[in-house]
């Protein structure tokens, strides 16, 4: 690890290899991760000389982030990885053996992952659906029952740390009300404080343990909040102090339209608010430089909670990947348990 102080930034890079500028740019910046899109990825060799270069601009093991949800949201796709139904109907296909399931389709994504040095997934999704979230959302989510959800998103962790990988919960502290894409537009919660208490927020505290979550570009108006909460200190706090989180909180991409003003003083405000690093997936490298500018290193609480996190790697555990393959045909066949 590191002995410097990270940038307190997760960065996308433009391509399939790294130019000499953006490697001396990450060099200086330090980041605590990188991120993976489709403009990264076009083979198997050429995604781990990547993710190797990418480590070896700033000297030490940084996490290469991934979303790799499965379904719409899933970046690697065959012959590099297994193609995955949307986590909901996965889930229901499963039916009784979600749970079992799940954990084996998340310790499949693990080994697939580790195998081209990504080492960190952006799952599981712990938002609740409703009749009325936003289909950019709903198949997402693993269902509209808390406990349901809770569950199936605690097998989701397990799959991911049985296999070396880091989990992130997200959206903190719920995005399953949305009735806009936070992509495009800013969505505001209406409801109660009791409602979002009793099950938006419910799901997330069973997870305080985590040792990364991301945060939600949404506005909760019950608490009196007029902006999203990934740049709300009273919403941050909540996130600490409510749900108990102590991980390491990144922001969903700051790139997203939910947010206002330029992408440097979004990553200033989210930072203001209490957000530990700042997650950057598009945009090109004087966007990047401009970001690190404004908002530098990780204050000294947020730089603790990146080493508690980071110490939390772990080996793979040796499996049988074809006899998990397997074992999961079985289940979503209704056999086994």
């Amino acid at each position: 690890m590191t002995s410097n102080l990270f940038g307190a930034a997760i960065f996308g890079c433009d391509g399939a290899r790294l130019s000499p500028d953006e490697r001396a740019f990450f060099a200086d910046a330090n980041p605590f991760g990188f991120i993976l899109f489709d403009r990264n990825l076009e083979s198997a060799d050429q995604i781990r000389a990547l993710t190797s270069e990418l480590r070896e601009s700033v000297g030490w093991t940084a996490p290469v982030f991934i979303d790799q949800e499965g379904g719409r949201v899933q970046r690697l796709r065959a012959p590099l990885a297994t193609d995955w139904l949307p986590p909901l109907d996965h889930v229901d296909l499963l039916g009784p053996n979600a749970e079992d399931g799940m954990r084996l389709r998340y310790r499949i994504t693990a080994h697939e992952l580790m195998a081209l040095g990504i080492d960190a997934n952006c799952a599981p999704m712990l938002d609740v659906a409703r009749s009325e979230t936003h289909p950019f959302l709903r198949n997402r989510c693993y269902g509209s029952n808390l406990d349901h959800v809770v569950k199936i998103g605690r097998a989701v962790v397990e799959g991911h740390e049985q296999g070396g990988v880091f989990p992130v919960i997200k959206h903190i502290p719920g995005h399953g009300l949305a009735q806009m894409d936070s992509h495009l537009d800013l969505p505001r919660i209406d409801v109660s404080a009791e409602t979002l208490d009793k099950i938006d927020f419910a799901a997330f505290r069973p997870f305080a343990d985590v040792a990364m979550g991301m945060t939600a570009h949404l506005v909760y108006s019950a608490f009196g909040e007029t902006g999203p909460a990934t740049t709300s200190a009273s919403m941050i706090r909540r996130i600490r102090d409510d749900l108990g989180f102590t991980g390491l909180l990144m922001t969903d991409d700051i790139s997203m339209q939910a947010l206002s003003g330029t992408v440097p003083e979004r990553g200033a405000a989210s930072m203001e608010a209490g957000c530990d690093v700042i997650l950057h997936c598009n945009g090109d490298l004087a966007e990047r430089i401009a970001l690190m500018d404004r908002i530098g290193t990780m204050p000294r609480a947020s730089q603790a909670r990146a080493e508690a996190a980071l110490a939390r790697r772990t080996r793979p555990q040796d499996v049988d990947i074809a006899a998990l393959k397997a074992k999961l045909a079985e289940l979503e066949q209704g056999r086994g348990a």
